[in-house]
């Protein structure tokens, strides 16, 4: 049996450590992985935190990208894989939209629905959050959200509050 190739969208954050690097190194741990293929990064942006209670302006700034992809793998072991990485990241899931060293969502996978317990496809708020659709129509600009439309036109809806990111900027500097 041959396995089907399903094109993905991963989403990645983080607002802990060295975001950038981190956030470059989790994509090549992936792009290296069995099962992953043709793996393209979209820029970086910079956006304000988003916590439970809404933006957090005294957080530490996240960095978000997202990168296209196509795998072999099943939903659920993609899952695996992405918080493997984000494990080998230092990420710990101890409070609900908290800081953190890594964040890995899986944004799309083919043109499929998927909901149980684990995992719901297509990401149940992209379509709401300008540090995915921003970085997203800039790898892409005629994207397309199933079930919520083109890219561009949801960014212009939710607005943008990101900033493009410099990766050669200081770390140290925010």
């Amino acid at each position: 049996m041959i396995a089907q190739v399903v094109p993905v969208l991963l989403a990645f954050g983080a607002n802990l450590g060295d975001r950038g690097e981190t956030i470059r190194a989790a994509q090549r741990s992936l792009a290296a992985a069995d099962g992953i293929s043709g793996l393209v990064a979209s820029p970086l942006r910079e956006t304000i935190a988003l916590t439970g209670e809404g933006p957090d302006p005294d957080a530490p700034r996240y960095l978000n990208g997202v990168a296209t992809a196509e795998t072999t793998l099943t939903a659920h072991e993609l899952l695996d894989l992405t918080q493997a990485i984000e494990a080998a990241f230092g990420r710990v899931r101890d409070v609900r939209w908290g800081d953190r060293t890594l964040d890995i969502d899986l944004i799309l996978y083919g043109g499929r629905v998927l909901r149980d317990e684990r995992l719901t496809v297509p990401h149940p708020r992209a379509h709401e959050r300008d540090f995915v659709l921003a970085p997203w129509h800039d790898l892409d600009p005629d994207a397309v959200l199933m079930g919520h439309g083109r890219v561009a036109d949801l960014l212009a809806r939710v607005g943008d509050t990101t900033r493009p990111f410099d990766e050669g900027e200081d770390e140290g500097r925010r």
